[in-house]
């Protein structure tokens, strides 16, 4: 293999010094305490250092919450070109990373066809699901081979994954323990699952943790990131924070510390469904852990009842979870739990889920956050239309809204002659407001104390 120093090893030596600074620019941070969290594994630049053109992506303690967007085929439909239209959608509106779950048709070139699509966007996998799928064809059954998983890992760094979910925390006997479990749902991680059969029905370890070393030395060699998969993670609120969860995460933790001591990123994926009350504990069990390295979760779904709403359940569990110091929000849509989403329905899970991660960063930044709500607040006040609606997450949406009764006024519709700055605008005239005075009023820790 090729030596490479990556990302870790070039902040503790200084020696990525453009990059970084670009990005503290970007981040709105101090350059050397992001080179600091970098070195630590605190802060993670996403990117596969054989792939040309991708965006580096900074994701971890101080930054941005970021949102993934998980598009691609499944067992039943195998539409490439659907898949392509809502990875397009999802860079349109601003996804920080995008993940393709494919499990029909040809995986290889569906891959091939969704990297091009995503453009610069860090792009991910779960090459568990290709090793299973065509292990089973390959080998007549599901004795694979523990390398043939290694194998495919390999094929994806080499077509230029940036990111991958790695389901190395669930051991042998974690995953004996969870069949034999009082959960309501034993495993609801499909990556998961398919580890968990395959161990238990050939009495082997998990391939990912018995070749760990191998694993470490492939993602240094390309610079990509590691993302620790949560195959145990509650997918009903009942079974939140149980034994199993917990123990996953102490095997993610050990491991996480792991590859960064060997210069290796990495990030730890978190709950599925959990009740308000434990996000915050949850985040800040997984950072107290691991040592801050960056935490990707998905929602976490606050209910188990919104059927048909699940972006916003996710959305509700992704603010507080942002809030707490979660780093990278993997969006739900409409159709989860019930089926494969179509192009509408990642579009709505994304707004959701970016709007989640800033109400977060408003609490998680502060100031640094703010200034769009300061400025959007001041334009609302002003009865400015043209800024509010351009700067909606979905202004085609907002402008249908805003026009859907026909009428000609100065307010809107919902309060009309009785708007309060119509009926106070003869005293507010002249008034000035200062955006940098106003954000001033913001005080320590992003709390509003207006």
């Amino acid at each position: 293999m090729v030596e490479t120093l990556g990302v870790i090893t070039e902040a503790r030596n200084n020696s990525n010094v453009d990059e970084l600074a670009d990005i503290a620019k970007a981040e709105g941070v101090d350059y050397e305490t992001l080179r600091r969290r970098v070195s630590l594994g605190r802060v993670i630049i996403v990117r596969n250092s054989k792939r040309p053109k991708v965006r580096p992506t900074a994701v971890g303690e101080g930054l941005r919450t970021k949102v993934n967007v998980n598009v691609g085929t499944s067992g039943t439909i195998v539409n490439v070109d659907l898949e392509i239209e809502k990875a397009k959608i999802a860079v349109k509106l601003g996804a920080d990373t995008i993940m393709d779950l494919s499990t029909g048709g040809n995986l290889d070139e569906i891959r091939a066809r969704l990297l091009e699509a995503s453009g610069g966007v860090p792009f991910g996998t779960v090459p568990t699901y290709q090793a299973w799928i065509e292990g089973v064809k390959k080998y007549g059954g599901i004795s694979i081979p523990s390398e043939w998983f290694l194998a495919v890992v390999e094929r994806h760094l080499k077509d230029g994954v940036d990111f991958m979910t790695i389901h190395a925390g669930i051991t042998l006997e974690l995953a004996r323990k969870s069949i034999k479990s009082r959960r309501i749902a034993p495993i609801v991680s499909r990556g998961g699952s398919m580890l968990a059969v395959w161990m238990v029905e050939n009495g082997e370890e998990n391939p990912y943790l018995k070749h760990w070393d191998y694993l470490i030395e492939l993602f240094k060699e390309y610079d990509a990131v590691i993302s620790l998969g949560d195959a145990l993670r509650p997918g009903a609120t009942a079974d939140a924070h149980d034994e199993l969860q917990i123990e996953e995460l102490l095997n993610n933790s050990r491991l996480a510390r792991d590859a960064v001591s060997r210069g290796v990123q990495v990030m730890i994926e978190g709950p599925g469904h959990m009740t308000l009350d434990k996000v915050v504990a949850d985040v800040r069990l997984m950072k107290s852990l691991s040592g801050g390295v960056p935490y990707y979760v998905l929602g976490p779904l606050v209910t188990d009842i919104a059927v048909g709403y699940d972006h916003i359940a996710s959305a509700i569990g992704a603010a507080i979870a942002a809030a707490a110091g979660a780093d990278l929000i993997c969006y739900l849509t409409p159709s989860e739990h019930l089926g494969l989403p179509g192009v509408e329905q990642v579009k709505e899970g994304l707004i959701a889920a970016k709007i989640a991660a800033h109400a977060g960063d408003l609490v998680k930044l502060g100031k640094r956050a703010a200034y769009e709500d300061v400025e959007m607040s001041i334009r609302r006040a002003s009865l400015d239309w043209d800024y509010q609606l351009s700067r909606s997450y979905d202004p085609e949406k907002a402008m249908k809204l805003k026009t859907q009764f026909q009428q000609d006024l100065s307010s809107c519709t919902m309060c009309g002659q009785y708007c309060v700055f119509i009926l106070l605008s003869r005293y507010l005239s002249g008034r000035q407001l200062n955006k940098d005075e106003l954000l001033e009023k913001y005080g320590e820790g992003g709390s509003l104390v207006w």
